[in-house]
């Protein structure tokens, strides 16, 4: 099954779900800030996409811990995104192996094509 990872009031998360209701795509939904991911399932995430795909470094978050100057390695990033997973770009998308982060309609219907 389709799994979307987010935060429940974000508004690519609202239009990701609207989308995949309008066309009749099952999905679960996790709202990171209730469920948080494990390191495990972050480090699987990582890298199946990337970590520099996975960081929304133009998100509230980001600018808030002052991140933009600091020389973070990856382990370091990991870290922060592991303790401030609303820093994580939405849409995440899993299903199965596969991973699609961000909203792009045209990906997000080649993504799910045959789910429903």
């Amino acid at each position: 099954m389709l799994e979307v990872i987010g935060i429940t009031n974000c508004n690519t998360i609202k239009k990701t779900k609207n989308w995949l209701d309008d066309n009749h795509i099952s999905y679960s939904f996790r709202d990171v800030k209730k469920e948080p991911l494990t390191p495990n399932e972050l480090a699987e995430l990582v890298m199946r996409a990337g970590l520099e795909t996975l960081v929304n470094r133009k998100g509230r978050k980001w600018k808030m811990l002052d991140l933009a100057d600091k020389e973070l390695t990856d382990n370091d990033l990991f870290e922060v995104l592991l303790e401030h997973q609303t820093m994580i770009k939405r849409p995440v998308l899993r299903r199965g192996e596969a991973v699609l982060v961000g909203f792009d309609e045209d990906a997000l219907e080649q993504f799910v094509e045959g789910e429903s």
